[in-house]
């Protein structure tokens, strides 16, 4: 947990997604009509304008499609952090999902724990499940070897 790091606002649309991270699950939104992934969560799809949701549970990996080191200056509750990683995560049901996240060394490590010099695009990874705090449980993601 990052002390007074920002937390995510969960409204009606991410409500779902947040109860799955919760219980250990990455579930992601998808269209009931035409069965289409989606996230962020949202009321309508965007390909065919349904407003039917449904929601699936995803294996939780994927692989590493970007990421950055940020730099100074940062918000105030990761400056002690730095440097650290953000990764931007595809998933393997499909590319086009993906989730920004911070790549930690176990299910309970610091975002600043792995060194950014071993990240690479292409990297596969899988979903742990961390606590943030105020109810929230937050997606990062582990080396899946």
């Amino acid at each position: 947990m990052i002390d007074q790091a920002p937390l995510p606002a969960i409204d009606e649309d991410s409500a779902e997604f947040w109860q799955g991270t919760a219980a250990g699950e990455l579930r992601i939104q998808a269209c009931g009509a035409c069965g289409r992934l989606r996230f962020p969560p949202r009321p309508m799809c965007p390909v065919c304008r349904s407003t039917d949701v449904t929601w699936k549970t995803m294996s939780g990996r994927g692989v590493v499609w970007s990421f950055v080191v940020p730099h100074p200056p940062l918000l105030p509750a990761f400056e002690p952090l730095a440097p650290y990683n953000v990764v931007v995560v595809s998933l393997v049901e499909d590319e086009g999902i993906r989730l920004v996240g911070n790549l930690v060394p176990s299910p309970g490590g610091a975002i600043n724990q792995i060194h950014p010099g071993t990240i690479s695009i292409g990297m596969p990874v899988k979903v742990v499940f961390q606590d943030a705090g105020q109810g929230v449980v937050l997606p990062r993601w582990m080396p899946d070897e």
